[in-house]
């Protein structure tokens, strides 16, 4: 075990464990193997310990040890025996049952992330057709045991002379059974490593054979005609990119550690539901991977879309905590670039008692100041990989969320814009001095889609006004050409929409957004969502009796480049009551995620439909306690 370690394996795989002798009370005979494994991070693979010894004890011994101990379901139902090593039953309940080696590989993986020094022990029964009956080894092992005490045999004679009576008494059916339980440990203990390797290893092969981007018809196309460590040496991931893996989507965004503090009021408290401010409050707070990016690939790898992550970390234990638990989702970390004497992104969400966000905490200064990686590191794997769509999130600093919505546009790949917050929303029509991004119209339009909810769609058309966008002659020309005023007519407004809403502002902002952004995505909560968009020449829509209320402006039939603006307000899948939300963290994300998998398909269904089916994927969020839900996966074959 300690040479394996040494050497890196992980995995060990061998006949049996050594264990507390009978007698040992007495004694002290306990085998050196149970203390080595409390204190080396090696996963064990055996058939138990061997039959003669204390397996009662034995057990007890390695949880004293702190030594994680399971047992190998092999087709079998409900609980297990510990193995006896030539014989499948013991007596002896095992405290974990594993059902498959992807189960035990999650053990190790797990464990293995954590700052612990002791071992793993599988145990894998022999198999059935060389089994020993029990009543029959209990049988030979006490007259082996007690022939030994008759010979004097103690100490490390002991277990020679046993096992050697243990194979007279069996007439050789142990060695039979100890050949086919070393076999099978083998076969196992390779089965597991190799499920390790997966959950360890990078993606990035298996991101190989990405089509070029075909022309879609729902969306506006905006296009145009190696993982490196701040301040340490070229790995081998950065080999590995530089070779160009293709992919559908990159998504650049925060990386995360998220603490979710939900208010839990004491029986005996008053009625109120949120927290108090200025003193203690009781609550239960969980820990999980965060960050509006991470959500969001890890949408796209459940769905079944092959996504790049691009974020930064810090070289501290919070850093290696999220690219061990990216590497446990089937997300590549060969992007992700770690900062020194940086502190990796942490977010504080506090919750009331039915989980709506009270006030969150957001540390994400490592995300600042990042334009030069995005031009050395990240636009050179950009332009290799050539994904269908860029997904950027807000949570950059104005500068390198420019800079990376540019060079999208180089790549001659579409950008969706997750706002994050109210005040990072902002980010994207910041006025930089010397900076040549221009925000601009349809059809050179930089970003395709946009999914802000209301107060952040608020903040988005605050700042385009104060910078200016709705006084450019390009902003106006494109309003005329639709035939409609700056803000629409009311009445048509609230024949798609509601009084409340038009009373808000929500559907006239989404429009004057439009020529910079072709398609708005309003997440109105339990409204649900309300589609903003502009049409091209030919679209179905423009002729379809079905969707004429929709269509809120038809341009000229001359225009080549307009077709018309669609509204509508989409409700949402499923109303969650209160007692059934357990967290709204990474809901929007979640809808983000699968919209955009959607959009990669060779022909994408309608966008309505997409939208459906990814308020469906927020519900399923909704009710989970991961800042993505697992159960989305149900999704991917609809897309």
């Amino acid at each position: 075990m300690v040479l394996a370690h040494l050497a890196g394996i992980k995995v060990f795989a061998t006949g049996g464990l050594g264990g507390v002798h009978r007698g040992a009370e007495n004694s002290m005979d306990i085998s050196a193997d149970l203390t080595e494994l409390g204190r080396t991070p090696v996963a064990v693979i055996s058939s138990g310990c061997k039959s003669f010894l204390d397996i009662p004890r034995t057990l007890e011994y390695l949880e004293t040890q702190g030594v994680g101990v399971g047992t190998f379901a092999d087709g079998r139902e409900g609980k297990v025996d510990f193995p006896a090593f030539w014989t499948r039953d013991s007596g002896m309940s095992s405290p974990t049952v594993i059902h498959n080696e992807t189960a035990a590989a999650a053990i190790i993986f797990a464990q293995f992330s954590l700052p612990l020094s002791s071992g793993l022990l599988f145990a894998n029964p022999v198999p059935s057709q060389h089994s020993i009956p029990k009543a029959q080894m209990d049988t030979i092992i006490t007259q082996a045991v007690l022939d030994a005490d008759k010979s004097g045999s103690t100490g490390s004679e002991n277990t020679p002379f046993v096992l050697a009576r243990i194979r007279d008494l069996s007439a050789g059916q142990t060695v039979v059974a100890n050949r086919a339980l070393i076999e099978a440990n083998v076969i196992r203990g390779t089965r597991v490593a190799c499920e390790l390797s997966i959950l360890e290893g990078n993606t990035a092969e298996r991101l190989h054979g990405a089509q070029p981007c075909p022309t879609d018809s729902t969306l506006f196309d905006a296009t145009a005609a190696s993982f490196k460590t701040t301040g340490a040496k070229q790995t081998s991931s950065e080999v590995a990119m530089s070779q160009g893996p293709q992919v559908d989507v990159f998504v650049a965004g925060s990386l995360a550690i998220d603490l979710s503090c939900d208010f839990s009021p004491t029986a005996n408290a008053d009625s109120t539901n949120s927290p108090q401010l200025q003193t203690s409050n009781p609550a239960r707070i969980t820990q999980g991977l965060g960050g509006v990016g991470q959500n969001i690939a890890t949408a796209l790898q459940y769905v079944g879309t092959r996504a790049q992550f691009c974020s930064v970390v810090g070289d501290d234990s919070a850093g290696l905590m999220a690219r061990e638990m990216l590497t446990a989702r089937g997300l590549s970390t060969s992007a992700i670039i770690q900062k020194t004497s940086a502190r990796t992104g942490q977010y504080v969400a506090v919750n009331d008692a039915q989980k709506n966000l009270v006030l969150a905490m957001a540390d994400m200064v490592i995300m600042e100041n990042c334009s030069s990686e995005v031009e050395t590191v990240w636009k050179q794997q950009l332009d290799i990989c050539k994904p269908k769509w860029l997904v950027v999130d807000a949570n950059w600093d104005p500068h390198s969320l420019q800079h990376w919505i540019m060079n999208g546009k180089k790549a001659g790949t579409r950008v969706a814009f997750e706002p994050v917050s109210v005040s990072k929303s902002q980010r994207l029509f910041a006025s930089i001095p010397n900076s040549t991004f221009d925000l601009r119209t349809l059809p050179d339009h930089l970003v395709s889609l946009a999914t802000p909810n209301s107060l952040e769609l608020s903040s988005m058309h605050a700042a385009a006004r104060e910078a200016g966008l709705f006084k450019r002659d390009d902003w106006w020309q494109l309003i005329d050409s639709l035939r409609l005023s700056s803000s629409g007519s009311r009445e048509n407004l609230v024949s798609v929409t509601s009084n409340t809403m038009v009373d808000e502002g929500i559907p006239q902002q989404s429009i004057q957004l439009l020529p910079f952004i072709p398609t708005v995505l309003t997440k109105l909560g339990n409204k649900g969502v309300l589609l903003t968009q502009l049409l091209k020449p030919g679209d179905d829509r423009l002729t379809s009796p079905a969707h004429s209320k929709y269509v809120l402006s038809r341009a000229d039939p001359s225009d080549i480049t307009l077709g018309g603006i669609y509204m509508r307000l989409l409700p949402p899948a499923e109303t969650v009551p209160e007692a059934g939300v357990v967290s709204v963290n990474g809901v929007g994300d979640t809808f983000l995620g699968i919209i955009i998998a959607g959009l990669t398909k060779e022909k994408p269904k309608a966008l309505i439909d997409l939208i459906h089916i990814a308020q469906q994927g927020s519900v399923m969020t909704l009710k989970s306690k991961e800042g993505v839900s697992p159960a989305i996966r149900r999704l991917k074959e609809r897309l």
